[in-house]
């Protein structure tokens, strides 16, 4: 059977690549200490599976509005006014089935073949494949450690060519956790509405800063408002990844668009997840602040560890659950007798040899890092890196 060529500009995404990998060493009964996965290691609070749970029993289990129940989409638009302070009304929000469902509708509605898509790297997996999926051109631009993995305005205006149409902006980031400071993103966002660039804000971290600094939603900001589309979703603050329920808001007219392309290819999200979800985000974070508490003391053990190791280059994440080191320093070095050319090679030792999964960071568009997750156990947290700092020094 001949598949479609577009199949041939898009790659697997490596993060679940990986996790399938850890998984299939598990069930050869090998212990495998993962820090790849994308998600909190915490169950869903019970006061959101028990709204599912009522929602099962009470029977809504059929279609509902394809855009979201209305009393999900009201919550939502109180969730940006209260936690955000910017206004949308409910028909200018979109309920789709997970955050990476809402950017696919988004860049689906608003690309047309050869636009192109300011992506700051290191970039989370799905952001260039989308986009090409979706007929665009990514343009990368990059940062490194010694910038905290952040680009400036000089950079983004360099990038802006006749053609593009959107900027994307993933404040804390993933894979970094990089977090810009309030000021930062707003320099970057006067470049994008001088240059009509629509800004993408993917704010799904928001609720997982440490640093001290203010998570900022440009939509808040007459200034860039009407340039400016917030996706968020349930997953990583309320341990919901599951769940699948993401939302977008902008322009009318725009999530009128990314509506109908819904309407053609998913449907309306789970009815279910649609109820739990309202559970969440009208309890907001304030119920689930031991999860953000884990996480701080995690972060605040992981980065202590690796700033004892040599080779190692990090900036401290503000946020997300993320460490994203440099290891540029270990490429020529030798394991084994072998020349270690890429860490690409070196995370096939660390799963291989110390039973470490770990995200190369060539699927961010770094290629001399990786990524650790903290959204483990710190048991797990303290065997990995007592286990990685054995594979460094093994280096020579």
């Amino acid at each position: 059977m001949k598949l479609a060529d577009r199949l041939e500009t898009i790659h697997e995404s490596q993060t679940l690549a990986i996790t399938a990998k850890a998984a299939a060493l598990r069930k050869q009964g090998l212990r495998v200490l993962s820090l790849s996965a994308g998600e909190p290691d915490f169950d869903t609070p019970d006061y959101v599976q028990e709204a599912a749970i009522q929602a099962i029993r009470s029977g809504f289990t059929h279609y509902t509005p394809n855009n979201g129940i209305p009393e999900l989409k009201e919550a939502i638009a109180a969730k940006f006014l209260n936690e955000n302070g910017a206004s949308f009304r409910p028909d200018e929000i979109l309920v789709s089935n997970g955050g990476k469902h809402s950017i696919a509708n988004f860049f689906l509605a608003i690309l047309n073949p050869g636009d192109e898509v300011i992506i700051p790297a290191p970039y989370w997996v799905s952001y260039p494949e989308i986009v090409k999926l979706a007929q665009g051109v990514p343009v990368i631009v990059s940062a490194d450690w010694k910038s905290e993995f952040k680009i400036t305005p000089a950079q983004l205006e360099r990038a802006i060519t006749p053609k593009t149409r959107v900027f994307v902006l993933n404040s804390p980031s993933n894979p970094t956790g990089a977090v810009y400071t309030p000021e930062e993103i707003k320099a970057l966002c006067r470049i994008a509405v001088k240059n009509d660039v629509v800004i993408l804000s993917d704010e799904i971290y928001e609720h997982l800063i440490f640093n001290g600094v203010t998570h900022f939603c440009p939509a808040s900001d007459p200034e860039f408002r009407d340039h400016s589309v917030i996706v968020n979703g349930v997953s990583k603050v309320f341990a919901m990844t599951g769940w699948r329920i993401g939302y977008m808001a902008g322009n009318k007219a725009l999530i009128d668009g990314a509506a109908k392309i819904q309407s053609q290819t998913t449907s309306n999200p789970c009815s279910v997840s649609q109820k739990a979800s309202l559970a969440a985000i009208t309890a907001g974070p304030g119920p689930v602040r031991y999860m953000y508490d884990a996480f701080l003391n995690r972060r605040s053990y992981i980065i202590g560890e690796l700033s004892k190791m040599p080779y190692v280059n990090l900036p401290h994440p503000g946020g997300a659950f993320y460490v994203f080191p440099d290891l540029s320093g270990i490429i020529g070095k030798r394991y084994n007798g072998q020349e270690v050319q890429s860490i690409n090679q070196f995370c096939e030792i660390l799963i291989g040899d110390f039973r470490i999964a770990a995200v190369p960071g060539d699927a961010f568009g770094a290629p001399h890092s990786l990524r650790f997750s903290y959204a483990t156990s710190m048991e797990v947290l303290e065997e990995a890196m007592s286990q990685f700092r054995s594979a460094l020094g093994a280096l020579s």
